[in-house]
This record gives C-alpha cells, structure tokens and sequence, in this order.
C-alpha cells in the first residue's frame, strides 16, 4: 500500500496529477480544491495517498492531509459514493466543511457536490455521522499537509523501511488543531463525541476556528440546558 509520496509535480491534468518520484511517473487523482493547491508544475510537493485497487483498475489518490484522506475513506464506505462522487464532496466543501456538514446533519451542503442526489446525500450524513468527531479530531499540527521536500536527496516514495526525515520547524497551530483540542475538552466535560462535534460545528461561524478556549466557550454555551 502506497501511504505517501514525495516528489515534483510534472504536469497538472483537469482531475490528476503526474507525480514524478525519482524518476517514476505517478498519476495521482485529486480533488478540485486539492488541485488548485497543489504548487505548479516542477515543484516539490508531498500528498498522502489511497490506492484503490480493483481487478481491472489500479488508481492513486492524493490528499493534502491526513483528515482529508480519511474523509475519502469514509465517504467510499457508503451506499452510492464512488471515488468521484468523493472527490466531488471533498473538492465541494473541503475536509472541514465535510466535517461540519457532516456533524450537523446538513446534507443540504452535501448536495452541492456535483454528481451528488439528495438520497445520496441524506445516506452520507446518516451513515457517517457518528464518524465526525473522530475524525474532526485527528486534526493537528502532525498532520497537516505534509512538508515539501527541499532537495532530491529526499524525494522518495515513504513506505515501511524509509529513514527518518529531518524534524520539521515548528508551525503555529492550525485551526483543525484548535477543533481537535475543543472536542477533547467538551468530551472530557462529559459530552457525548456527537453533541460536542455539533456544537463545535454550529458555532465555527461566529468564533475564530483558531481560537480554541472561544470554541468551548461558545460551544458550551450551546450546550447548556435551556430555561
């Protein structure tokens, strides 16, 4: 199984890239939003993967993140949903707005993928939405996108026996980061994994998705028993 790889962009297609790792060539199928993130071609970038593997097919995915790759995951799981209609939702909505979508049960957002029916998208929140706060909790600096290699010396395909990459400098926390550790404190406040990952969710909008200690308190808030 190929769980990352490292190298330069060759070119950029409508729906995939060619990954040139050492020499070898990988077409590499992203998202919309993935894509245009991606940086232009001769550049070094890092994706995590997902190879799909079927008798008369072999494709690679690649994801900027690790929440992002899981959410394909999951979203292949379900009734209806092939690797396209997932890359449409992750491309639609990215991999926290899947995660908000997906705790707050608004398949409405789902819907708004292309290729994506409402039957299709009520079956997606029902079926993953107990999965929402685990994943919105993997979020972290440790996986976020992954960091570009600086030379050729490190462009490698990462599997089970490569060397230990050089510790990365440290970066500010990101927003999933902020999510992640408010779901933790609401779910040690004794909140079930499903009411805090909603209630995260529904208050993203008014508080800064940075700023963890305004996310439980308005969380909390949201939480409190009414009357």
């Amino acid at each position: 199984m190929i769980g990352k790889l490292a190298g330069r962009v060759d070119y950029k297609a409508d729906d995939h890239i060619l990954l040139d790792v050492k020499g070898v060539g990988y077409i590499v199928y992203c998202s919309d939003r993935t894509l245009a993130a991606l940086p232009a071609a001769g550049q070094a970038v890092v994706l995590y993967t997902d190879l799909l593997v079927r008798e008369d097919l072999m494709q690679l995915f690649g994801f900027m993140s690790l929440v992002e790759k899981e959410w394909h995951r999951l979203l292949m799981s379900v009734q209806g949903i092939g690797a396209k209609a997932s890359l449409a939702i992750l491309g639609a909505l990215g991999p926290d707005g899947v995660s908000r979508a997906i705790a707050l049960g608004d398949w409405n957002a789902v819907k708004a993928a292309k290729g994506v029916g409402p039957k299709t998208a009520q079956r997606v929140v029902l079926d993953l939405k107990d999965k929402a706060p685990s994943v919105m909790a993997m979020s972290s600096p440790q996986q976020a996108a992954p960091q570009a290699p600086m030379d050729d010396d490190v462009i490698e395909t990462v599997g089970a026996a490569t060397p230990t990459p050089p510790a990365p400098q440290a970066a500010a926390p990101a927003a999933g980061a902020s999510q992640a550790d408010a779901l933790s404190a609401l779910t040690n406040l004794g909140y079930s994994p499903s009411e805090a990952a909603s209630a995260i969710a529904t208050v993203l909008g008014d508080v800064g998705a940075d700023d963890t200690a305004a996310l439980i308190r308005s969380s909390l808030k949201l939480l409190a028993p009414k009357g």
